[in-house]
């Protein structure tokens, strides 16, 4: 997959009762992984995959399990960022972001 932006489903399994949430979000595809983003660490989602790194990611009418793991790399959150909202004011905050290993 090239480096783009494209709609995704991330399906993360609850850290309290192991049952699957999927929520459609957007993605960035960037050097063979996936990412996804938020301003905050708030969210059900990235809190599930922090807790437990099994995700899915569904796109093109096609599920594929991944590993999620956080993106500590300052560098490569701002990139991503970049690419996620490019020419807009937002690709330059801060952002947290989860990075996919598909498997």
């Amino acid at each position: 997959m090239k480096n783009q932006v494209f709609k995704a489903a991330l399906t993360t399994y609850g850290r309290k009762t192991g049952a699957e949430h999927t929520v459609p979000l957007r993605a960035v595809s960037y050097n063979g992984m996936i990412y996804f983003s938020r301003r905050n660490s708030e969210s059900d989602w990235l809190k599930n995959a922090l807790v437990n790194h099994t995700v899915k990611v569904g796109f093109d009418g096609i599920t594929h399990n991944g590993i999620a793991s956080l993106v500590r790399d300052e560098s490569l959150a701002k990139k991503i960022s970049e690419l996620k909202y490019p020419g807009e004011q937002r690709s330059q905050e801060v952002r947290v972001v989860l990075q996919v290993i598909i498997q």
